[in-house]
């Protein structure tokens, strides 16, 4: 379970720079790192209108990864692990008898004096 949820991390993580990498690339509003490699001319790989094309479809398929990957850790990161119930439900552990006063085994204990000396200050 462990190695699927940095699997899916791993997914999210790569989608989310991929996805800034080709949002900085697309021509237009505010991106206008797409004109320095050309993909506003119209002699590239895909026509003029291709380019912009393949990247929005390419941006909107791995907006649709991330989500999918968000999902699925949210699910894993809430899911309770099975047989596992309320701490009121476990059995608690016993606890040990005490021996009955006046047995041979109790060993006398030395008079109970405050640390801060008010035993020790005369009263009238």
């Amino acid at each position: 379970m462990n190695a699927l949820v940095n699997v899916i991390l791993a997914v999210q993580i790569l989608a989310a720079l991929v996805m800034i990498g080709l949002i900085l690339i697309q021509h237009g509003k505010g991106a206008d790192m797409g004109a320095a490699f050309g993909s506003g001319s119209s002699g590239s790989l895909f026509g003029a209108s291709g380019s912009a094309n393949f990247l929005s479809r390419s941006t909107a398929v791995l907006a649709g990864v991330f989500f999918v990957a968000t999902l699925a850790l949210a699910y894993f990161g809430n899911v309770r692990p099975a047989g596992v119930g309320s701490v009121l439900e476990v059995p608690g552990a016993v606890a040990p008898v005490q021996p009955a006063s006046g047995s041979a085994s109790e060993v006398p204990s030395a008079p109970v004096v405050p640390a801060s000396g008010a035993g020790q200050i005369p009263t009238k």
